[in-house]
């Protein structure tokens, strides 16, 4: 049974091989490929007043970025623009469209984009505009045709961290800008933003990226950009917490590029004063409603049409809104512990959103059925498909009789699980313990406890409609309420109860306090 004593063993064990544990350690600009000479190429674009361009995404990552190489820009007179290709207009990243349109540029410089851009590439070159490529996605079997292409993950490079988000990227290239064109700049004032792209884009909270996470909310809280202030003062917060960058923040900004346009999210990161910052945050409140209103509609449609009898969910519907699928897909596989691909139909084409369940790779199983998609691409736990209509009933098929199925469990697993807590162990000080071990997300999960075997000594209704339960539980002289929001399971008094829990600060009218929250309940008697 595990006290304070062994969760602190436990925890600081997951660290242990971290290579980089303090900003002092974190690698150097030089340590990325061509990210000196993509330096010298903007410089020398600086000094001669050329056209500079700024290709970003639609993504927290991709405006994080934009923001972030805009600003050393406008610090150092540059003339640019930066474009931010539309979700539903342009789809994602660099478009052979958008070279058309931007030619007559001199330089073109991508920000969590532009690895897989060959065909754009060639006719950037054709057009004679020097493209300088800034990125962190998988390459493919052959790069672009670039001056100079800056990716972590691209044959040769030895930087030693190969998990970084774009934003890192970008910011490792204005560190070598700092350096070449002999500016006086302190890169730690980037690091607010930075810890949002870090997180929205689900980066691996370990070694560097748990530093730069822990320095930026101090930073966030520190210096109180115009735009975090503007989101500060609409939650009532005096300070930001880990938990709000991905539950609040991030998904603020996103909201924007998943509802209409991004730039939005863009001006309002680089906002100059309140004023303007509060202006831009009353549209991206307005994105970030009716994100949610579509999110419900669509996630209460899908529950309709779920086939529990299917491993894999596969779900398609005509004019479904391609900003929230993702998220529903999400919402969707957890509710079911099943994988989950949800298409929206236009025509004769379907665009999807896959996400998967635990450790599952999805974008393996999705490959099996390759033969019938016209592309996709992501990562082992969500992915991006799209496809002929007239494939999706086959392709539903496929993907539940995929070899692949072979490696997913039908029981639900819990990444964080630490074992059976001592429930005397549910205080405060536990509360402070794990402070210490913030931010929680890949690679660290939030821990998880069992309690085992605790009579159930009271039940009491929560909420308006009823739909949260509190548990009063007792195991021999140990005591301990816990609270299950949208229960599916109504104990009795009495009945002897094992559940997964995990423990957060709750925080009302000014009071902390302890607040212990049921994942599951295993199992009763």
């Amino acid at each position: 049974m595990l006290g304070k004593d062994e969760i602190r063993q436990i925890l600081q064990a997951r660290f242990s091989g971290d290579l980089h544990k303090k900003m002092s350690e974190i690698p150097h600009p030089c340590d990325l490929k061509e990210c000196y000479k993509a330096a010298e190429r903007i410089k020398r674009a600086i000094e001669r007043d050329e056209r500079i361009v700024v290709v970003g995404d639609y993504d927290v990552d991709g405006v994080v970025s934009s923001a972030i190489v805009a600003d050393f820009l406008s610090l150092m007179g540059a003339e640019f623009s930066v474009r931010i290709p539309n979700r539903f207009t342009d789809g994602y990243g660099l478009s052979e469209e958008i070279i058309g349109e931007l030619r007559g540029t001199d330089l073109i410089l991508t920000v969590d984009n532009g690895i897989t851009a060959n065909e754009a590439a060639k006719l950037a070159k054709k057009h004679k505009i020097d493209l300088v490529i800034t990125d962190h996605h998988m390459p493919g079997a052959v790069l672009p045709d670039a001056f100079a292409i800056v990716n972590p993950k691209q044959p040769g490079c030895t930087f030693p961290n190969v998990e970084i988000c774009g934003a890192q990227v970008a910011w490792y290239l204005v560190g070598a800008l700092k350096d070449v064109c002999g500016v006086n700049l302190d890169m730690t004032k980037y690091l607010d933003l930075l810890s949002v792209a870090i997180v929205a884009d689900m980066m691996e909270l370990r070694g560097m990226n748990r530093v730069l996470v822990r320095s930026g909310l101090r930073q966030m809280n520190k210096l109180r950009r115009p735009c975090f202030e503007a989101i500060r003062c609409f939650l009532g917060k005096r300070n930001f917490d880990f938990e709000d960058i991905s539950f609040l923040i991030a998904p603020l900004i996103n909201s924007a590029g998943r509802m209409d346009d991004a730039t939005i999210s863009y001006k309002f990161l680089r906002a100059r004063n309140f004023t303007e910052a509060n202006f831009l945050f009353e549209k991206i409140k307005e994105f970030n409603d009716s994100r949610k209103a579509e999110e419900r509609a669509l996630f209460d449609e899908l529950l309709a049409r779920v086939d529990e009898r299917d491993r894999v969910l596969v779900l398609w519907g005509e004019g479904w809104h391609e900003g929230v699928l993702g998220i529903v897909a999400s919402r969707v596989s957890k509710q079911f512990n099943k994988p989950c691909i949800v298409f929206s139909i236009d025509g004769e084409r379907a665009k999807g959103s896959a996400r998967s369940v635990e450790k599952f790779d999805i974008l393996e199983l999705i490959g099996e059925g390759s033969e019938l998609l016209l592309g996709f691409g992501g990562h082992k736990g969500a992915a991006g498909v799209s496809m002929l209509t007239s494939n999706l009933e086959a392709f539903r098929q496929k993907m539940n009789s995929a070899k692949a199925l072979c490696e997913l469990s039908e029981a639900r697993f819990y990444e964080g699980l630490l074992g059976e807590i001592d429930m005397h162990a549910l205080d405060g000080e536990l509360l402070a313990l794990l402070d210490e071990f913030e931010p929680y997300g890949q690679k660290n999960p939030r821990p998880l406890f069992q309690i085992c075997d605790a009579f159930v000594v009271g039940v009491k209704p929560l909420g308006r409609e009823g739909k949260h339960i509190k548990i009063a539980l007792k195991k021999g002289d140990a005591f301990a309420e816990v609270i299950f929001f949208n229960f599916d399971y109504m104990p009795q008094m009495g009945e002897l109860l094992s559940l997964v829990v995990s423990v957060s600060r709750n925080v009302w009218a000014g009071q902390e306090s302890v607040q212990v929250l049921v994942k599951e309940i295993l199992c009763s008697e």
